[in-house]
């Protein structure tokens, strides 16, 4: 049996992971590499998966815990995943997740090293968020929460500042300055996985062989698990049906304007918030990576419909349920606007459980 490569691609909440797997997924397919990706979240509806798959790649996703407390689980998704015989499999774990180097990295390595050859293990850096925290400015979540931002960077083989391309000069000089001061242990890159700038070099070090995953974080579970605990955690499924042809792309954009509206005038600050729609004829995504930004199409649909589905996914420092009223709220609004209805299917809205790990290395196998 072949060994197939492992890569998993760390980062927080709207660092840009789903964009840059689906980019790295393209770019072992045109090496002619066969290409398997997991996602995983804490319910199930997440809105990567359904955009992913729409992309036409294979995957398989892990609900209700992450990769840490569901690592059986994992192997078996990548098991199902080798029916297609990939040569290279993409991970995307949850991304208020820490700690993943003790409690995936180095189990795969050492109980599965013959199944698996696992990449060095990068992580996204969000600078909407991670500017704020290095600064000590908050970044509209409490220091537990920016404690679990920055135990993702302590343990990556190499940090990768996404989003480059929203980078003002300024910001980079002192974002670079902070890094130095911070977190000199690890190699730096700079990419925009929306326009490729700077993907190679992010390539090229997975590409790498050698002694990596070996950064075992010193790590309080307490604080974790509170920090993780503050974010309203939810996804919700609705149907969207009108007599009247509407805009796929303006419905999404809508929906998270209006979100984004209504949890300024609460304070929440937005960790992420994700509206995909599906119909027969196309699919589009829109998102909002902080409170401070503004919404984005990420995945034009360029289509009008009559029909849609819709599943929206938020991560916001405010209470679940608050989060699940406001977020009907908009959507009734948002469907009346267009004279549309809205047919609720499924709402999940929690705060998440205490991290489990099943395995947690102390110390790192060579």
């Amino acid at each position: 049996m072949k060994r197939v490569r492992f890569v998993m691609i760390g980062g927080f909440l709207g660092a840009g992971k789903t964009t840059t797997l689906a980019r790295l997924a393209k770019f072992y397919q045109s090496r002619g590499q066969k290409v398997g990706l997991v996602t995983n979240d804490q319910a199930q509806d997440l809105v990567d998966t359904h955009s992913l798959r729409s992309q036409g790649l294979p995957v398989e996703e892990i609900a209700g815990a992450c990769f840490c407390c569901r690592f059986d689980d994992l192997v078996c998704k990548v098991e199902t995943l080798n029916e297609a015989q990939p040569d290279v499999i993409l991970a995307e774990p949850v991304g208020s997740c820490t700690d993943l180097v003790a409690t995936v990295v180095q189990p795969l390595k050492d109980l599965y090293g013959s199944r698996f050859e696992v990449a060095p293990y990068p992580v996204l850096f969000k600078p909407s968020h991670g500017l704020r925290i290095l600064r000590n400015e908050g970044a509209g979540f409490s220091p537990k929460a920016a404690y679990i931002f920055r135990k993702q960077l302590e343990e990556a083989d190499c940090i990768v500042v996404n989003r480059l391309d929203e980078l003002s000069p300024a910001d980079r000089k002192d974002l670079a300055a902070l890094m130095t001061q911070q977190f000199s242990t690890a190699p730096l890159l700079w990419m925009s996985a929306k326009t490729g700038d700077g993907f190679g070099a992010l390539t090229e070090f997975i590409d790498q062989e050698g002694n990596f995953g070996q950064r075992i974080l010193d790590i309080d579970y307490d604080i974790y698990a509170e920090g993780e605990a503050e974010l309203g955690w939810l996804n919700s499924s609705f149907a969207v049906r009108s007599s009247e042809a509407f805009a796929l792309d303006d419905l999404l954009l809508d929906v998270v304007k209006h979100l984004q509206g209504s949890l300024a005038r609460k304070q929440a600050e937005v960790a992420h918030l994700k509206a995909i729609g599906l119909s027969d004829e196309s699919f589009g995504v829109a998102n909002l990576v902080s409170s401070l930004t503004g919404p984005e199409l990420s995945l034009a649909s360029r289509g009008k419909v009559k029909e849609s589905d819709v599943i929206v996914n938020a991560r916001v420092a405010l209470d679940p349920a608050e989060l699940e009223e406001e977020v009907k709220k908009t959507i009734a609004a948002v469907c009346q606007e267009r004279r549309a209805k809205a047919e609720f299917r499924k709402t999940a809205s929690f705060r998440p459980g205490r991290p489990q790990p099943t395995h947690r290395y102390a110390t790192a196998k060579t």
